[in-house]
């Protein structure tokens, strides 16, 4: 196809050849494009992305492997290593045996820091690289696009080292049973601790002389975790009571910190799931000092983490963690599962107090995803990076580099005055957002010395506290705080961009399609119900196949913009299926599509078919029709994510209470009573199954609006119900339409009538109606009853 050119705004020449590159490395380019362009639109990037495709994936690397073939940004950024990578699947394994070599598995994803370091230091060296491929079989996973074999993996090493991370390094057998694990490497011997390389040198040699020893304690360590991992809870011990909800809130109280908010101390971490528990244990406690302390707890922690470092002042979004106590200095990754889950704590707590900041700092965050993170189809990409180039010409990439600022900089970016007086934007950005000369990082937070003399934005102080002390009013402090916030926005944009993993993953997708449902149905926006259709419709079109009724982990943007498969889709894990069908329960309520809703059952009988266990309860994390995963085991754990055990718990209550479902409700007994060892125990391990459980003990509630859709009447009622925090309601509107999903599963849809030809609501528990209102007070009057 030839030599092209491609002009850059400060007049670079990027030479483009066309001839010599496979489909596989656009995706890695496009993400290196975006980088050097500073482009997100995506029509633009549909014109960049057939150009931007040099011989540089050939000529510039001495090294390809067999990962360059992969769509996984993670495996992509290894396909130039001097090592024989292959991707999971047979043809490794086949190697393996024939050759009776151990496998070397490493497990990370793409905006993993430890990662790149360890690929820095060992994977790029070709010493290593040429001892690692002499002796073993050598495999990368993508932990994002295989949680399975992640799964399997990190409980060895859990059980074996008693902590766990990522890039995670495990050795198998020829037969996938594992006898050596750990996580980061350095290179080399250091501080007493044997390095990567000698490492490997042992294990090799042991191999030659130990063979049948280290295959016997492969077998009996499978053995072990196969008896570890079964669940301790049967139907023996009963579902658990009230009690268990209880006792998760004492232990949340007994954790937090009362000064900065969040639980714990450094690191801190966001954890969606305990914000979410604390205000559904409001709802069901609003009058008694726990339930009012709950709601304390939950909306100072989400005051300090939006005023901190851990929150992205200038271009919005939440980064990672926090390193230390007060929320100032994050691990600097966005994740696209944070964004979601905090876009539904932060609206919920609109709703509950009505007070804007929290629906700003939502609206923020949607504001970011549909910016950085949304893919021109309607789907979410995952996450970005820490790490990025401080500079263009820079060869080294440091964390935290495309967000932090020297104060010289924000003082020369923000130099313009205030109308009328002395004080220019700076000084306000400056004293608001605690910037000092030498930076406002202490070297705790910064053990490789990343950001000296640099500055992350931390709100200390109100707005009526800085306005005053520098003799402007608050209305000019807020103004110069947003006209420097955009202008910063503007200045980084300038900056060489962190990479982004642009894969679309179905569980991930759902957590923003619950945040963005939530929101429409609080704040009554369309632009965010129309975002949550467009992101449903991808998953219906590209994360689900229709033939086999199943969804898919993972997609792919392509060439021209279109979405791509692997040649062997991975099939969806209990996570997808999960939070899926929570994602198309709110994005009903929010706009009374029944097609929303008929996919959710349809998903959930999938769900039950694909992953229930039907001998002791509760749902597998995978199928189990992967002959290579070891293990089938159960999540048990809420972390960054909420378990799929968990968020189905809470599933099949909203089900069984939507659709009359006795089945549902025994299932989701079942599931509860599955796990009550767990939650019997350590209950703030599972705070979202927890929740579950309270939901569970509590009646079920049915509000039902008979009405015209989108009628001025109609909407009001909605708007109503909207207006209150009702965690465990389900809602339905009905025009009377006898061919209509629901209409066909619920009899007592058949006998509502319009009063008085107005739209009425009728709110039910256990489907016994109270009488009907027509009147937005009245029915104000019955939910607060």
């Amino acid at each position: 196809m030839g030599i092209r050119g491609i002009r850059f705004s400060d007049s670079r020449l990027f030479f483009v050849d066309t001839s010599a590159i496979s489909n596989s490395m656009f995706t890695i380019l496009c993400n290196t494009f975006r980088g050097i362009t500073n482009t997100r639109h995506p029509g633009i990037l549909k014109v960049q992305y057939q150009l931007f495709v040099r011989t540089m994936a050939a000529s510039a690397h001495p090294f390809t492997n067999r990962l360059s073939k992969e769509r996984s940004p993670y495996l992509l950024q290894h396909a130039h290593n001097p090592v024989d990578w292959y991707p999971w699947g047979e043809e490794a394994f086949e190697k393996a045996k024939k050759e009776n070599k151990m496998i070397f598995l490493s497990v990370g994803y793409s905006t993993c820091h430890w990662c790149h370091v360890m690929e820095r230091e060992s994977f790029e060296n070709a010493d290593i690289g040429k001892l690692m491929n002499e002796h073993f079989v050598n495999i990368k996973v993508d932990r994002e696009e295989r949680p399975d074999v992640d799964r399997v993996y990190m409980t060895f090493v859990q059980a074996t080292s008693g902590g766990g991370g990522w890039p995670m390094s495990v050795w198998l057998t020829p037969d996938l049973k594992p006898v050596v694990g750990a996580t980061y490497f350095p290179p080399h011997d250091k501080y007493g601790r044997p390095g990567f390389g000698t490492i490997l040198t042992m294990l090799a040699r042991q191999w030659q002389e130990q063979r049948d020893q280290i295959n016997q304690k492969g077998t009996l360590i499978i053995d072990a975790l196969t008896r570890a991992t079964q669940l301790q809870g049967s139907s023996e011990g009963g579902l658990p009571g009230q009690d268990i909800v209880d006792k998760c809130y004492q232990r949340l109280a007994e954790s937090y910190d009362d000064e900065y908010g969040g639980f714990g101390d450094a690191p801190k971490f966001p954890q969606p799931v305990l914000l979410s528990f604390l205000l559904r244990y409001h709802s069901c406690h609003k009058e008694t000092a726990d339930g009012k302390k709950a709601l304390d707890m939950c909306l100072h922690s989400l005051r300090m983490m939006a005023r901190g470092g851990v929150y992205d002042h200038v271009s919005q979004g939440f980064h990672r963690y926090s390193t230390d106590r007060v929320w100032h200095v994050p691990h600097f990754e966005k994740m696209l599962y944070d964004q979601g889950q905090l876009v539904s704590a932060y609206i919920t707590a609109y709703q509950i107090t009505r007070d804007e900041f929290f629906s700003d700092v939502a609206k923020e965050i949607i504001d970011y995803v549909c910016r950085d993170l949304t893919d021109e189809s309607g789907g979410f990409y995952s996450a970005e990076d820490a790490d990025s180039l401080p500079t263009h010409d820079a060869t080294e990439k440091k964390e935290g580099a495309f967000c932090v600022w020297t104060m010289a900089e924000i003082t020369e970016i923000l130099s313009d005055k205030i109308e009328g007086t002395d004080v220019t934007l700076s000084d306000v950005f400056c004293k608001h957002f605690y910037i000092r000369e030498n930076g406002n990082v202490g070297f705790e937070q910064d053990p490789h010395k990343e950001l000296v003399n640099q500055n992350v934005l931390l709100n200390q102080t109100d707005i009526g506290i800085t306005a005053p002390e520098l003799g402007i009013t608050t209305e000019q402090a807020e103004a110069a705080i947003k006209k420097g916030k955009e202008l910063l926005h503007e200045a980084r944009k300038e900056r060489p961009r962190p990479h982004l993993d642009n894969k679309m993953l179905a569980s991930w997708n759902g957590l923003m399609i619950s945040g963005l449902s939530k929101t429409a149905q609080v704040l009554g926006d369309s632009q965010y119900l129309e975002r949550a259709v467009k992101a449903a419709t991808f998953v219906q079109d590209n994360l689900f196949d229709a033939g086999k009724g199943c969804l898919l982990r993972s997609a792919y943007p392509g060439p021209g913009g279109d979405i791509e498969q692997i040649p062997n889709p991975i099939e969806g894990f209990i996570d997808d299926y999960a939070f899926i069908i929570a994602s198309l329960l709110d994005l009903y309520e929010a706009s009374y599509d029944q097609r929303w809703l008929e996919f959710a059952v349809t998903l959930q009988e999938k769900q039950d078919q694909l992953f229930w266990d039907h001998e002791a309860s509760g749902y597998f994390s995978a199928t189990g029709n992967d002959s290579s995963v070891l293990l089938r085991l159960k999540e048990d754990q809420d972390g960054a994510e909420p378990s799929g055990n968990s968020v189905s718990a809470n599933n099949l209550v909203r089900l069984a209470s939507l659709l009359n479902h006795e089945g549902w409700k025994q299932k989701a007994e079942q599931l509860l009573t599955a796990f009550s060892g767990r939650l019997n125990s350590i209950p703030m391990a599972l705070p979202e199954m927890v929740s579950g459980l309270m939901a569970l003990h509590t009646t079920p509630q049915q509000i039902i609006i008979k009405g015209e859709p989108g009628s001025a009447d109609t909407e009001a009622l909605l708007r109503v119900v909207h207006s209150y925090h009702l965690p465990h309601k389900v809602l339905i509107l009905t025009d009377g339409d006898e061919e209509s999903f629901l209409h066909k599963r619920l009899d007592l849809l058949k006998s509502l009538v319009m009063k008085d030809g107005k739209a009425t609501a009728y709110v039910c528990e256990d489907y016994q109606c109270q009488l009907p209102v027509t009147m937005e007070e009245e029915l104000r009057d019955t939910l607060q009853k």
